[in-house]
């Protein structure tokens, strides 16, 4: 019996089917595991032809094959391209759509490593970032140059949670594209949503980008990132990705393959109990705000309604004004949050984070500490405990 399904319309039950075929496995359930960098080829004609489909391990190799497809169908892509880890995905992208003397319009919001990539490695290709207000909208139209190339989105935005309206953005994009007949490729990076929260090629956008180290891994254990775009998005991707050599561990793509059979059940439990605990902070008196889309009180709470099924289990929280110290003493003496820069695992993790020294074109207006939370699979009531202690120590 093969593991396909072909007809449903449920994410659900495509991600338990996706990329596997039992017949083709023997009748096993999952698909075997290839690793391998030399492919033998039988003639000369075939070596020439690729006989078998395959060239060599860096270009793919049947594993690849079906987490690619899965994320292809997931995504409504043409094109899904595997690398090594989420920033990788984000670093092969830009450089596969840009050139010297373009320019790429950045969020304000973006995750901190692509804007240093974008600051220096960019810079030296003489490509040139100017960063926009995430909640421009369409009042980006007045940001495009004749040079620009790329409009980079992040919704939620990293660490600040702003959700961007990216109809707008990418028809700011179209008309432009009308009117000079000339390509302005939209890319966001989709990993706090993953495409059962959001489908940004539904939306019009070219490129979507996951670190997949996060919640299609699900287990803090590999790393792993995807590009799913466009045909002609996807062709320039993919070629410069062969160029640099980029590819992804045959082994960490079976582990996000397998991560993926259990997205949704993983993602609707961290739902839960991130809003859960959310509303429970929101209403403390140590707290100045919580920035978590889902929550009525967020001011893009609308937009997050319209573009989006739900949330999943990372948001912020703004302190009232208290010194290091007494933020050493909260987040120090957690027992059930840890410290770590990741997210989207089976653990809760606490960061603190001040945005300000990375932010250009917009002003973080809180004075209070902040702190970034990912809830994960511990039993909330304890999770509010922990918490609890945490403020009294504040």
């Amino acid at each position: 019996m093969s593991g396909g399904n072909r007809n449903s319309n449920s994410d659900k039950t495509k991600l338990i089917h996706l990329g596997r075929d039992s017949e083709a496995s023997q009748g096993f359930v999952n698909p075997p595991l290839y690793r391998g960098s030399t492919v033998l080829f039988p003639t000369v004609r075939s070596m020439s032809e690729g006989g078998y489909g395959y060239w060599y391990g860096r270009k793919g190799s049947p594993t690849y094959d079906a987490f690619e497809r899965a994320m292809n169908e997931l995504e409504g892509a043409a094109e899904t391209i595997l690398t090594p880890s989420g920033l990788s995905a984000i670093t092969t992208t830009l450089l596969g759509l840009l050139k010297a003397g373009d320019h790429i319009l950045m969020t304000d919001s973006a995750y901190q490593p692509t804007r240093s990539f974008c600051d220096t490695t960019l810079k030296a290709l003489n490509i040139e970032t100017t960063y926009y207000d995430p909640r421009i909208g369409s009042g980006i139209a007045e940001m495009i140059r004749d040079n620009t190339a790329v409009i980079f989105m992040e919704s939620p935005g990293s660490q600040s949670f702003e959700i961007q309206d990216i109809p707008a953005i990418v028809g700011a994009a179209e008309a432009t594209r009308r009117a000079d007949e000339r390509q302005i490729t939209t890319v966001i990076d989709n990993t706090w949503a993953t495409p059962l929260r959001l489908k940004p090629l539904s939306l019009g956008v070219d490129v979507s980008i996951h670190s997949g180290t996060k919640y299609f891994i699900g287990h803090a254990d590999a790393l792993i990132g995807t590009i799913s775009a466009t045909a002609t998005s996807g062709a320039a991707i993919r070629k410069t990705a062969w160029s640099l050599g980029i590819c992804a561990g045959p082994d960490d793509v079976q582990l996000a393959l397998r991560g993926l059979r259990t997205l949704s059940v993983r993602l609707d439990a961290h739902e839960k109990a991130a809003l859960e605990l959310a509303t429970w902070l929101e209403a403390r008196d140590e707290v100045v705000a919580v920035l978590h889309p889902a929550l009525p009180s967020h001011p893009d709470h609308d937009l997050f309604k319209r573009d989006f099924t739900g949330g999943t289990g990372l948001f912020s929280v703004i302190l009232k004004p208290v010194d290091e110290a007494a933020v050493a003493r909260f987040v120090d003496g957690l027992n059930l949050f840890a410290m770590g820069w990741s997210w989207g695992g089976y653990e809760s993790l606490v960061i603190p984070f001040d945005p300000r020294s990375y932010r250009s074109a917009t002003k973080w207006p809180y004075e209070g500490p902040a702190l970034r939370f990912h809830v994960g699979h511990e039993d909330i009531d304890e999770l509010k405990a922990d918490l609890a202690a945490g403020f009294e120590r504040l």
